[in-house]
């Protein structure tokens, strides 16, 4: 398989000192995912938990809801002239009787902020998807004390970062701000299909009970990500797009922007949130 880390050398200048030295970057390589044999979808990320990026993909894009929706994960051989095995292609095979969807035609992609889809459209295409839906009455309640914990608890397992300062991560935390799992990617989105993929395999969907962190900003794929795998708190350090909070506040999803030290918006789901009081508007 591909490494996660490649080595490069590079000129670098510190004020008047000037020298060549390697330098440590995050890799980056493209990987097609084929459903039951059939291409898919291609994603550039940083190599590693490959089987769970392709899974949580699918559960992003309403195909897949339980484990047992899987019959097999492979890479697949011969992605090259000469027969050998890159890594860089995934071949998901749905197990009998899961509804396979249609892409002989042009497919009807949401995942991304460049699909062509805005508005309604795209709010509408991930409630009619999502088969674990948020229940906007359930889900953790949080203190902002809890959540004002939870960047630097992720940005301290960000280990890849440490060494590169090239990639986003996302972690799962519970409502006491314990980190359950965290990845890291050269994509964002790719971050937390590996986190949802590998929930789905472990038989843990829906993250009914959990919240999602994410190192960068609030964009709609990261809100549709978190609503497509049932869970109902998505923080961010950074701003949300403004179709993001629509579509929080359509599905019940809590979304938390700026979340830096003890300072945040809470965009949309503030019934999840701990006060003492709460002004009136």
């Amino acid at each position: 398989m591909g490494r996660v880390t490649e080595r490069r050398r590079v000129l670098r200048i510190r004020g008047a000192a000037v020298a060549h030295r390697a330098d440590t970057l995050v890799a980056e390589e493209p990987l097609e995912i084929r459903l039951n044999g059939r291409p898919l979808a291609i994603t550039m990320r940083t190599p590693g938990d490959d089987f769970a990026l392709a899974t949580g993909f699918l559960v992003s894009e309403g195909v897949l809801a339980a484990a047992g929706e899987v019959a097999n994960v492979v890479y697949c051989a011969g992605a090259t002239a000469d027969g050998s095995n890159t890594y860089n292609v995934v071949d998901v095979t749905l197990a009998p009787g899961v509804p396979v969807p249609d892409i002989t035609l042009e497919r009807n992609v949401y995942t991304t902020s460049s699909c062509g889809l805005c508005g309604k459209a795209s709010l509408d295409a991930v409630r009619t998807a999502t088969r674990l839906p948020v229940d906007p009455a359930g889900g953790p309640r949080l203190t902002p004390g809890a959540l004002a914990a939870l960047p630097e608890r992720l940005r301290e397992r960000q280990a890849v970062f440490d060494r590169t300062g090239g990639l986003h991560a996302a972690a799962l935390f519970d409502a006491d701000g314990t980190l359950l799992d965290v990845r890291e990617d050269v994509g964002r989105h790719n971050a937390v299909d590996k986190l949802v993929g590998r929930a789905l395999r472990e038989g843990r969907l829906p993250l009914a009970d959990q919240v999602l962190m994410v190192s960068g900003r609030a964009s709609f794929e990261l809100a549709q990500k978190a609503v497509m795998a049932g869970i109902p708190v998505l923080a961010a350090v950074s701003a949300p797009s403004s179709l993001a909070v629509d579509l929080a506040r359509e599905s019940g999803l809590t979304l938390v922007g700026f979340l830096r030290g003890d300072s945040m918006n809470v965009y949309a789901g503030e019934d999840r949130i701990a006060l003492a009081s709460v002004p009136a508007d």
